[in-house]
């Protein structure tokens, strides 16, 4: 469908497009942590669910104050595969999305997880976690957005749906709703992704699977 065509329809609707734009830091360096390479170069694509994920985390304001969201995103169906949400930006926070993410995926050793260089991302919990697991930490350059423009992307997202119409959250509980409804019973099993072919997350992932009867196990979790 044309742009033209859907301005034209957006007018007769009596409707405005809207674009999320307002940014937060979050990201908090540990001067004294080593940062892990850059393994992804900007190359947000992997050949199989399960070997690329990214990471980051965000801010969701409330009346009862800040709450943060971490999440990792799959490289190959853009699933989000984790998330977890707390008052607080420890490491707990990231290490929370990881361990959901472990859980319900189960990856393969050599799984490469990508972050920026947060303090939480450099955390001894998360690398250890990460270590169990067989993954391989990868960071981008210091304040570049483009270097996690996916999960950027994907939170970019999640705040122009959620937040729609100027839309505010009374309470942490509120927000952690919404936010649960909104990716796993929207973003994940249906809202259709133009890098998938227009095919949601997770109905790329049962496409993935059909076509190449790899990892048969893992197709149930891709079932809506």
């Amino acid at each position: 469908m044309g742009r033209k065509r859907v301005a034209r329809l957006l007018r007769a609707a009596g409707l405005q497009g809207r674009y999320w734009r307002r940014r937060h830091q979050t990201t908090r360096r540990d001067p004294k942590a080593t940062a892990a390479p850059d393994l992804v170069q900007r190359s947000f694509t992997a050949s199989r669910p399960d070997a690329l994920w990214m990471g980051d985390f965000t801010e969701l304001q409330t009346g009862e104050g800040v709450l943060y969201l971490s999440a990792l995103v799959d490289g190959c169906s853009r699933a989000c595969v984790g998330w977890s949400m707390r008052a607080d930006r420890t490491a707990e926070l990231v290490t929370g999305a990881l361990g959901m993410a472990v859980c319900r995926r189960e990856p393969a050793p050599g799984l490469v997880h990508h972050s920026d260089h947060g303090s939480q991302y450099t955390s001894l919990a998360l690398t250890a976690r990460l270590a169990e697991v067989g993954g391989v930490a990868s960071m981008g350059s210091v304040g570049d957005a483009l270097d996690n423009a996916a999960c950027e992307s994907f939170f970019g997202t999640l705040k122009l749906e959620l937040l729609a119409g100027g839309r505010v959250f009374s309470t942490r509980a509120e927000a952690r709703t919404a936010v649960f409804e909104w990716v796993e019973g929207w973003y994940n099993p249906r809202r259709r992704h133009s890098t998938l072919g227009y095919l949601a997350p997770l109905e790329y992932e049962q496409v993935f699977y059909s076509d190449n009867q790899s990892h048969p196990e893992e197709v149930a979790f891709t079932k809506p």
